[in-house]
């Protein structure tokens, strides 16, 4: 039996604040207890980034994370990223690129690709490359993906 513990954290703008057990990842806690199904379960070992989500700015795996480490924190899913002008620029880059196969990895790679954009790091390939290593797709060859990030960080639409 676990014990609950008391948490509060801003999660896609918004103050949150429940009991969570001392156990729960935070990716249990997106999927599970918030039904933020963006979010995925992959690999659960922090290698496939399928599970990618931004805390406090950084790109971290939620499936690695306790629930009770979101206190005082800020969260960004999937869900929080498109929402925003740069998730509206990937995500159509990304359909207009033809980097959606399967679909089960891109909200993994549009949280990490979120992060580059916003920390300046997707000048051109090898960058782009470097900053999406820890996010694996089954699918492609990852060209279509690396082209999807770059158009997004040209501020354009693929055409």
């Amino acid at each position: 039996m676990s014990v609950n513990c008391d948490i509060a954290f801003t999660l896609n703008g918004v103050p949150r604040r429940l009991a969570v057990p001392a156990d729960m990842s935070t990716l249990e806690l997106l999927r599970d207890q918030l039904g933020l199904t963006g979010t995925k379960y992959g690999c659960g070992e922090g290698e496939c980034g399928a599970c990618t989500v931004l805390v406090d700015g950084a790109s971290v795996n939620a499936c690695l994370m306790f629930a009770v480490d979101c206190d005082g924190r800020e969260l960004v899913t999937v869900e929080g990223v498109v929402a925003g002008a740069t998730g509206q620029r990937l995500r159509d880059a990304f359909v207009a690129s033809g980097a959606v196969q399967c679909g089960f990895c891109t909200p993994g790679f549009m949280v990490q690709a979120s992060h580059l954009l916003g920390q300046g790091r997707a000048g051109g390939e090898a960058e782009i490359r470097r900053g999406i290593e820890g996010n694996l797709c089954r699918c492609t060859g990852y060209r279509k993906i690396i082209d999807a990030i770059a158009t997004a960080a040209q501020g354009g639409d693929h055409g």
